[in-house]
């Protein structure tokens, strides 16, 4: 069992989480159940599944819980970038900085257990 808390990639992803609930916020109400809920969602997914992994008894199943937040990242990038488009955001960088960081250290992570197989 791996302690998740202490990993810097399940704190970039709770620091993501805060930032994605914080943007949504001002959201249009008629969002609250469409892209608002998506991003939530998919920014939650993030350390969530890292946790879960952690706590897998196998380092095939953690990469497999950590490529899943991968995923979730990329898809949270693409509701991001739609958030911007449709004005909901002012700037998407600072988040899209955030999900850049996450990915960067998912992608690490996934690489080290794999080169130890």
């Amino acid at each position: 069992m791996r302690d998740h808390e202490d990993s810097d990639v399940w704190k970039v992803g709770m620091d993501l989480v805060t930032d994605i609930y914080t943007a949504t916020l001002t959201f249009p109400k008629a969002e609250m159940y469409g892209l608002s809920s998506q991003m939530r969602r998919a920014a939650v997914s993030v350390p969530s599944n890292i946790a879960e992994g952690a706590t897998r008894q196998s380092e095939k199943e953690f990469i497999q819980f950590l490529c899943i937040a991968l995923g979730s990242a990329s898809e949270l990038e693409t509701q991001v970038l739609m958030a911007e488009r449709l004005r909901y955001l002012d700037s998407a960088a600072p988040i899209l900085t955030r999900i850049d960081s996450v990915t960067r250290l998912l992608n690490g992570l996934i690489r080290y257990y794999r080169n130890k197989e």
